[in-house]
């Protein structure tokens, strides 16, 4: 079946998209296959993975350093947005797609290709992700999805690799999948596959268990420009060394994991476990700054916006019309979104303990019940009729 004469391949190392290399070739007709590794600061070796790409037939392989670019221009958005799909799932994995597909389509467009391909199964959210980010970045570019069309279960998958000389893999005594960058980490199946079973403290690695956690609190300052992340405890940091010192600390105390029975786009209910220290810090730290620097109306509509936000994000539209209309709103909230945030790290919490901020809404003596309170409470009963009114003509009317 000819599709394409040269594609660009998202690889990973991994038994699917080394096999996609010979099924595009042997199966569709595909004349050159190019790989891309993309390296999103999930700390493997990219050489041996660039090296595996060419001897499983690959005719050019590269890899992509994309680790400051995921944070600066994917997470901290997320971050200003404080994106959590279904108010839980900070989006570490979802983030990385619309990257990874900007550079596959940045690659075909430099190497001339026709095509981009991809290793994901059709039961997956990753295939979505995936196809719409190219579609909206590229409309004429093909995408092609081997795994999704060849049937083949993952013994049938590793033989066929074998005729062509890809090495079988391994057998791995864990039955888990596991999906990591610079944001966390995404465990399941296995045993992971029954929401009943407790996970085991084996999957984890990003964050202690309680038990190793120290025995003494630990404080943690976090300041925002604009809603974005720039220093911890005082220390200006470049966004991807923030990122990795705070996975850092807040792992340390076991902060940063969730477990979660969660809505698939293709209808599918998935229990998944996460890590994502830094980032769930990170969102805990901004919100609560913005509840000093925002407006009260400006906060409430910001908590819908958020979720839409979030969903759009997960559901594969980073690049859709709406996303980019959410990103205007989010980015002109942020404006006045500066100052620190303190945390108390502490056996698996993460406590806000302190806020403060030049662009603070909040008037002490205002606020106070002391003797420097200036609030006019004689105020309060006109406010009160006023407000209140609509509901009292409605109670004289029914009753």
């Amino acid at each position: 079946m000819g599709r394409a004469n040269r594609v660009v391949l998202a690889y990973s190392g991994g038994v699917d998209t080394s096999v996609c290399i010979s099924y595009l070739k042997h199966e569709w007709g595909v004349k050159e296959v190019i790989t891309l590794a993309a390296d999103l600061g999930q700390g493997d070796e990219l050489e041996p993975i660039r090296e595996k790409a060419l001897k499983s037939g690959a005719d050019k392989s590269l890899v992509a350093d994309l680790k400051a670019d995921f944070i600066k221009d994917y997470a901290f958005p997320a971050i200003q947005a404080n994106a959590l799909y279904e108010n839980r799932y900070p989006l570490s994995t979802a983030l990385a797609r619309p990257l990874i597909a900007k550079a596959l389509v940045d690659a075909a467009e430099e190497y001339d290709a026709d095509a981009v391909a991809h290793g994901c199964t059709g039961k997956g959210n990753d295939q979505v992700r995936f196809d719409v980010s190219i579609a909206a970045l590229n409309p004429k570019l093909k995408v092609l999805a081997p795994a999704r069309e060849w049937g083949m279960s993952r013994e049938e998958t590793i033989a066929y690799g074998e005729k062509f000389g890809i090495e079988s893999p391994v057998k791995k005594s864990s039955p888990y999948s596991i999906d990591r960058n610079a944001l966390g980490r995404s465990i399941e199946a296995g045993p992971l596959e029954d929401p009943w079973n407790e996970p085991l403290e084996e999957i984890y690695a990003m964050t202690r268990a309680i038990a190793d956690t120290p025995d003494e609190p630990e404080y943690l300052e976090i300041s925002f420009e604009q809603g974005i992340p720039v220093s911890l405890n005082g220390d200006t940091l470049e966004p991807l060394a923030l990122v990795e010192t705070l996975n850092e600390i807040v792992g340390r105390h076991g902060y940063g994991r969730i477990d979660m029975v969660e809505n698939r786009l293709v209808g599918i209910k998935s229990r998944e476990i996460y890590e994502a220290p830094a980032l769930m810090a990170l969102i805990l730290a901004h919100r609560e700054l913005e509840s000093l620097t925002l407006t009260a109306d400006v906060t409430h509509y910001k908590r819908g916006i958020e979720e839409t936000y979030s969903q759009l994000v997960y559901n594969g539209l980073w690049y859709s019309p709406l996303k980019l209309a959410l990103d205007a709103f989010v980015e002109q909230t942020q404006s006045r979104v500066s100052g620190v945030t303190r945390l108390k790290l502490f056996k698996g919490q993460a406590t806000v303990v302190g806020r403060k901020s030049d662009h603070t809404l909040y008037t002490p003596d205002l606020a106070t019940y002391g003797s420097d309170d200036l609030f006019d409470h004689k105020a309060a009963e006109g406010f009160i009729y006023v407000w209140g009114l609509p509901t009292r003509v409605w109670a004289e009317k029914v009753r």
